[in-house]
């Protein structure tokens, strides 16, 4: 699945075209590789996500194509979440 869907569908990020948006900023990495909304996300990938002063590094449990609110986080692990103030 691509990288830009699976960050909608697993409600890390609210609209798919704001997920493009940071991935063509270059603020999203997959596996340590600068990643482009069209890479694709497979089980157990690590993503590294730049929000802002935040740093989001989670790994990828599920892809599937659609999930509903409640099950959505089952989709990812966070292993680390920094703040840097």
């Amino acid at each position: 699945m691509r990288i830009d869907k699976y960050l909608k569908v697993s409600r890390i990020i609210k609209r798919r075209t704001i997920a493009k948006d940071i991935l063509d900023l270059g603020l999203v990495k997959i596996n340590n590789k600068v990643a482009k909304p069209s890479s694709e996300v497979k089980n157990d990938d690590v993503l590294t996500l730049k929000l802002g002063e935040r740093e989001l590094i989670i790994k990828v449990k599920i892809v599937q194509e659609y999930a509903k609110k409640g099950t959505s986080s089952e989709m990812y692990e966070i292993l680390e979440d920094k703040n840097n103030f």
